[in-house]
């Protein structure tokens, strides 16, 4: 469905989507998390990758090529469930992120204390002035358009995600095979997991945040190179290049540190610094820490604004008060990055409030999680409901088998979503000292809060929210008829 001339506007090529998927997906801040693991990271990874990831992928791949305008979920589910569960899904997807950025710019902060100062590692100050300062940075940066933001998250993801992921696994592989001492050993037990104590599968949770947000990008389909066959191809190459990623880094952290000296905000800087010191590099450290940076950097500018777009897709169909609906001259919706970045000053305030930074980048990944995967039961519901009420529509890549293929994928990824969310309600062995009710209760309340707003906005939606031009809300329904 190319219109010939239509072309100039689609500016990203297969290979920046691609690494815009993996930019979103792949974060090296997660290997430490999986690290705790050993050798059954393996299994976990499978079990996440073939319950969670492959559903997501295909069901994304399709729902993007039949629908490719911009506007993502919310399209989708709009679509399927109407307005209101359209919005809901779209205000979701945006939402957990609030809850998750401080997460990765705690990373950020963590990463640089790491080269330049250490003592500030567990400094809740100092890593509350970097969330913040950065935060806003790139919020700012974000003003100048899509173009140059994708551009840069290409860039930083390529410098500080893929460079530095192949480097560690380089260091984990010949550290193995020079016959180093590894911190865990291969057997056919460490394979399978302990699967009797749920505090210990917990952490389960947080892959499935690792493996989120192949969704997001499809807000980019419209600005795709020939969508439906680049869509697809990009979305398959960044499963695989993160899967790999992800495997191999876990366990080269995994083979140098022990188990319970992993740090979930610093565990990669620790395991670099080990391999380096090991090999005479130890001046290498600083420059893999910037790297780093730029890579959690890349990720966080990527998601600031996704989400934000699609969000304000909704407002073209009155779903936000006027005052969110105000666009630059480079059609970057200003007033709702202001309004993010406001939400995550607050929510960064967590770091005080928790008893150790490690704490603090638990609960805050295991609410966004949650929050996350509520999106992915709507998107799976939609998805189906869609091949009923909307068969005729085009779709550039279907699931195989017309109902019995989707119902089985679908399925799955909602039996698995749900799995998750209830799985993170569990402590994990670390959090010992912190009250479970403290624990759950911060979980349920953020939970339901988060479900609860979009759900009252829409109840009090007024007709002057609707842009003045009333033609703009029928532009997703023109290949309906």
């Amino acid at each position: 469905m190319e219109i010939a001339n239509g072309n100039s506007k689609r500016v990203i090529s297969i290979f920046v989507l691609a690494m815009l998927n993996v930019s979103v997906m792949a974060s090296l801040r997660s290997l430490p998390l999986v690290a705790e693991f050993g050798y059954s990271s393996v299994f976990f990874f499978l079990v996440v990758a073939l319950t969670f990831l492959v559903p997501q992928a295909l069901v994304a791949a399709e729902l993007a090529t039949g629908w490719p305008k911009s506007g993502g979920i919310y399209i989708w589910v709009r679509e399927a469930l109407g307005d209101k569960w359209g919005f809901f899904a779209i205000w979701i997807q945006w939402v957990h992120n609030v809850t998750w950025f401080p997460v990765i710019l705690s990373f950020v902060a963590t990463t640089l204390a790491y080269v330049f100062y250490p003592p500030f590692v567990e400094n809740k100050y100092y890593v509350l002035t970097v969330i913040l300062a950065s935060f806003w940075g790139m919020t700012l940066f974000n003003f100048s358009g899509i173009r140059i933001s994708s551009w840069f998250s290409t860039f930083c993801v390529i410098a500080g995600t893929i460079i530095p992921g192949i480097f560690l696994i380089g260091l984990g592989i010949s550290w193995v095979l020079s016959g180093e001492p590894l911190q865990i050993q291969l057997t056919a037990e460490s394979l399978l997991p302990d699967l009797s104590r749920l505090d210990n599968i917990v952490f389960l949770g947080g892959l499935f945040l690792s493996f989120a947000g192949l969704e997001v990008t499809s807000g980019y389909a419209g600005e795709v190179q020939n969508p439906q066959r680049n869509y697809p191809i990009a979305i398959l190459a960044a499963a695989i290049i993160t899967f790999v990623l992800f495997l191999l880094g876990s366990l080269s952290i995994a083979w140098v540190i022990p188990k319970d000296q992993i740090s979930l905000a610093s565990g990669l800087m620790a395991a670099l610094k080990i391999f380096l010191d090991n090999y005479n590099l130890a001046w290498l450290l600083g420059f893999l820490g910037i790297l780093l940076v730029a890579g959690a950097v890349g990720e966080t500018n990527a998601w600031i604004i996704g989400p934000v777009k699609g969000l304000y897709t909704t407002s073209r169909h009155g779903n936000l008060p006027p005052i969110f609906q105000k666009v630059n001259r480079n059609q970057i919706p200003t007033n709702l990055l202001y309004f993010q970045a406001i939400i995550v000053t607050l929510s960064a305030f967590m770091y005080l409030l928790m008893p150790t930074i490690s704490s603090a980048f638990w609960i805050l990944t295991a609410l966004s999680a949650q929050i996350y995967l509520v999106m992915y039961v709507m998107m799976f519901i939609a998805a189906v409901r869609l091949r009923y009420t909307r068969p005729n529509v085009p779709r550039a890549y279907q699931i195989p088998h017309p109902h019995k293929g989707m119902w089985l994928i679908a399925s799955l990824g909602i039996i698995t979503s749900i799995f998750g969310i209830f799985l993170v309600f569990i402590p994990p062995a670390q959090f010992k000292d912190e009250s479970v009710i403290r624990y759950v209760s911060f979980l349920v309340i953020g939970l339901v809060s988060m479900v609860a707003l979009p759900l009252i906005i829409h109840a009090f939606k007024k007709p002057s929210w609707n842009p003045v031009d009333s033609t703009i809300g029928h532009d997703h329904d023109d290949h309906h008829h």
